[in-house]
């Protein structure tokens, strides 16, 4: 159907990865960070770029956004508090987002924490979650300008959309995560087949993204920073004490994948 909508993967740097959704004539680009790549696959699919959707300020996914504009200008949405120079349409938590050359709807979800002003954006009808560096598969962004408290309540939204939900994040930090991820759940089963599964994937060269909502729920620790299994093994390991509050809790589980290796 002319309508129907696709979403191509555009490898960019050394673990970026970037969106483009399309019809087969228009197309959208999710955080461009690098045009180059982005302007060779829209020339390889006979695609015109119809807008840009941007989901926080760090430059490896805005750092091709004034390339792109030289080309064709179109829309580009992004947050209102992380104040892009190029975002036309300044969005927050609710939003629409309409893109009618695409006949594609998107709604705005507020996430700080990896940046205070980072949103999602979630395809109601797709069920396509683009977070940008909030969620990642197996892990999440790192704190850089929220609180834990924040990207605690960030994920906690997204993990509220519905289990089928497709998750598209930014980077190919799969098996990493999930290493951290055995580290602290040992004996998830779900947890070990995942792993696998991620492992049997890389080693032929496809990407593990986009992962699931529900996925990430079973085996994504800090989806699961308020499991009785992670809160014992944080306590187990020194990280918390059982006076401290989720958030507490957290960002132990957080800083300790800072420094895990």
């Amino acid at each position: 159907m002319k309508n129907s909508l696709s979403i191509l993967t555009v490898p960019a740097f050394d673990d970026n990865y970037l969106w483009i959704v399309h019809n087969g004539q228009h197309a959208a680009v999710i955080d461009p960070g690098d045009a180059l790549p982005i302007l060779q696959t829209l020339e390889k699919h006979s695609l015109r770029l119809a807008a840009i959707l941007l989901t926080h300020h760090h430059s490896d996914h805005v750092g091709g956004v004034t390339e792109l504009l030289s080309h064709t200008s179109v829309p580009v949405f992004g947050p209102t508090r992380d104040h892009i120079p190029t975002v036309t349409h300044a969005l927050h938590e609710g939003d629409p987002v309409n893109i009618p050359e695409l006949e594609w709807q998107l709604r705005v979800i507020d996430v700080p924490g990896h940046t205070a002003g980072h949103i999602a954006y979630f395809a109601e009808q797709q069920h396509w979650l683009f977070c940008g560096d909030t969620l990642f598969a197996g892990g999440c962004g790192r704190l850089f300008e929220g609180t834990p408290a924040q990207m605690l309540t960030s994920l906690e939204k997204l993990a509220c959309l519905p289990e089928d939900t497709a998750v598209y994040c930014a980077h190919e930090y799969t098996l990493s995560n999930l290493r951290f991820a055995q580290e602290i759940e040992p004996d998830n089963l779900a947890l070990q087949a995942r792993v696998q599964q991620e492992q049997e994937k890389r080693a032929q060269g496809i990407a593990t993204v986009p992962s699931q909502i529900g996925l990430e729920k079973q085996t994504n620790p800090f989806l699961r920073s308020k499991e009785a299994s992670v809160i014992a093994k944080l306590l187990e390991s020194d990280k918390i004490t059982a006076s401290q509050s989720p958030a507490e809790h957290f960002a132990a589980l957080r800083m300790w994948k800072n420094h895990y290796a």
